[in-house]
């Protein structure tokens, strides 16, 4: 069905799956999700309906499981106390 892609990680919900689809793309991982259809049609977030798989294509699969791996230890998580870059523009004086 889906070529050469395998499952990386699977969810509760569609929510979740984009997100972590979204964070893998700005990784530079290809990604797409694969719900059940029932699912889907009633919004089911929990139990087998509510899975989703998300799938990137084998030759990436090595990259997003250790991508993965990072997120779940939370190396990516940025602490409240962390200084951030300042934006290169301040559109406050625009």
């Amino acid at each position: 069905m889906f070529g050469n892609y395998v499952t990386v990680y699977t969810t509760s919900g569609a929510f979740e799956a984009d997100t972590i689809i979204a964070f893998l793309k700005s990784m530079g991982i290809s990604a797409i999700k694969s719900q059940e259809s029932a699912g889907i049609a009633y919004g089911f977030t929990v139990g087998p309906f509510g899975r989703v798989e998300i799938l990137v294509p084998a030759a990436e699969a090595d990259h997003a499981l250790d991508v993965l791996a990072r997120m779940d230890k939370g190396e990516y998580e940025i602490k409240d106390n962390e200084d951030l870059d300042e934006p290169d523009h301040n559109y406050d004086n625009d």
